[in-house]
Formats: structure tokens, sequence, C-alpha cells
């Protein structure tokens, strides 16, 4: 059966991932030594079209970049995968952002950084010149890395035109609760969860009760995302505990973004919510194999093998 690629419309950030490997973090004042460098793509909305476009999207990416070398880094990184980029700005006054990535040697656990640079300039003005690319797609995604009336004026547009719509509430942020009645899907992770609803988020049933928050802030769905325990669906009819895949991790860096991406893609295609979160839930295993972020997204016959074989 061929698959038609669902159109996807993501609004973010591209920054240029700086990733420093050691045993830990240095306290103020401390110099240590590292133990690996690397540089590559980032930045949450630049991830999650990544991982979509390789999950099997049409993706539509809303942006603005510096006119620089890691601006040229974007737009060679979109280019490879087929993103669309018609909606992203070029600004000749800020730079393209950047972030600092610690990623421990111990355990590939990773603590990050971020300025968005041009891309934190978007305004919901920018946003809406892009309605077309909204009101195209199947699915829209946004996060908090972009300013937060950017990101809402997407989501009022994708509900203008009855376009599905994902919100990955990261960096978490207290923003206005309005924003979640926008929301079909609310896809923090538990730190996130946690700070956004004030309930601790330790457990699976943690995660239950601060998915009957978010419920209550107007989603219609709760998604958290748990790590290494896979993900919880959460909604007023049913609450589905998806366990993740088992492999061996190298870094969990952009692990939520690939989520996220393969997510917007499978619920594109028209798959059940149980079942597009399992579609994520392999994507985001295979991506801390990896090294990096960007660089990490599986493709698509690579997370159709994994959920065949199953967990």
């Amino acid at each position: 059966m061929t698959i038609i690629k669902p159109r996807i419309a993501i609004l973010g950030i591209f920054v240029a991932d700086l990733a420093f490997r050691a045993k830990r973090l240095p306290v103020m004042g401390e110099t240590l030594l590292g133990q690996g460098f690397a540089m590559g793509p980032g930045g949450k909305g630049s991830n999650q079209s990544v991982a979509a476009a390789r999950a099997g999207g049409h993706v539509s990416f809303i942006a603005k970049l510096g006119r620089d070398s890691f601006g040229d880094i974007a737009l060679k990184t979109w280019g490879a995968d087929g993103i669309d980029t018609s909606h992203v700005a070029i600004s000749d006054t800020s730079p393209t952002g950047a972030a600092f990535i610690f990623v421990s040697s111990e355990t590939g656990d990773n603590a990050i950084i971020v300025e968005a640079g041009a891309a934190g300039t978007l305004t919901a003005d920018d946003v809406s010149v892009a309605e077309k690319a909204i009101s195209g797609a199947r699915v829209f995604v946004t996060q908090l890395e972009t300013a937060v009336a950017a990101s809402r004026r997407g989501l009022e547009l994708a509900r203008k035109h009855r376009v599905t719509t994902i919100f990955n509430p990261a960096p978490a942020a207290k923003i206005d609760p309005a924003i979640y009645k926008l929301c079909d899907y609310v896809t923090p992770n538990e730190t996130e969860a946690a700070e956004i609803t004030g309930v601790p988020v330790n457990t699976v049933d943690e995660a239950r009760h601060a998915g009957d928050a978010l419920l209550k802030l107007g989603a219609k769905y709760a998604l958290i995302t748990l790590g290494a325990n896979g993900a919880l669906l959460h909604n007023r009819e049913q609450s589905v505990h998806v366990p993740t895949y088992k492999v061996k991790v190298v870094e969990t860096t952009g692990a939520g973004d690939a989520f996220n991406g393969a997510f917007a893609v499978a619920i594109g295609e028209g798959r059940p919510p149980v079942e597009a979160v399992r579609f994520a839930c392999a994507c985001a295993a295979l991506s801390v194999t990896k090294a990096g972020t960007a660089p990490s997204m599986p493709m698509r016959s690579e997370i159709d093998a994994l959920v065949a074989k199953g967990s």
C-alpha cells in the first residue's frame, strides 16, 4: 500500500548545536577538560522538521535565520531532507541561534542552554505571512523556543483552518492558559509537565495526574513523554501507557524532537492516536542509538522495521 506523504507545518527555531561531552558540568569558576566535541544542526523546530521529513512527511518549516555561516548550515540541512524553506526569513541584523549542549559521558543524558538568535525575533505577524503553509497542512507543530505570541498565532491559524495541532511546551514556561484550548495534543516531557502543572511526574500514575491538569487547562489530549518509560497518552476517555523499545543508548539529545516529528507524521497519515504514539516511540528509540540531534533522526524504513519487530 502506498502512503501519501501528509503535509506537516512546523514553526520553530534552528540553532547550531555545540555539544561538549564530559563526566560532569563544571561548577562556577572551574575549568574541566572535555571528552569530545561536535557541532551540528539543532533547535527543536528544526529537529522536529528533519524527524518528520525522514519519517515520511512533506514538511514546511516556518523560521528565521541570520545571514551567516550557521544559517548556511541550516539551509543545507533542510535541503538534504527536502524540507520546504519558502517561509524561512533571513535577518541582516540578528545572528542565527546557537545551543550549548552538555552530554554526560557516563549516562548519555544532556543539559542544554539555547539562544534563539534571529528566530527569537519572529512575531505573530511573521507567522501570519505563512498562513498558506499552515492552512494546507494536515498537522501543525510548535514549541516555546520562539516567542509565545508567535507560537500562539500559529496555533490560532491552525485552529481556524481545522488543522490538527501539536504543542510541545518546551522549554517549559508560564504562559496564558488559554493557549492550551488551541491544542489537540500537548506533548511535554516529565520535567516540563511537572513545571507546567505543579504535579511531580516520577511514575506513570503521577503522569496521569499531570495529564488531568493539562486537560483542565483545555488540551484535548495530554501526551507526556517519559524517557526510558515510553509515553502516556491521556484524555477523558482513555489513558494508555505505551512502553518504548529496548535499545542501546548513546545519547538522549533530540529524542523528544524525534518523538514529536514522527508523531505528527503518524497523525497526519490518519493513524489512531495510540498507534501514532508507538510509531513515535520507535523513532525516538532509534534516535538515541546515535550521537547528535538532527543527524540522529532515523529514516522511515528503520522506524517501520523496529515497529514490526516489536519491543
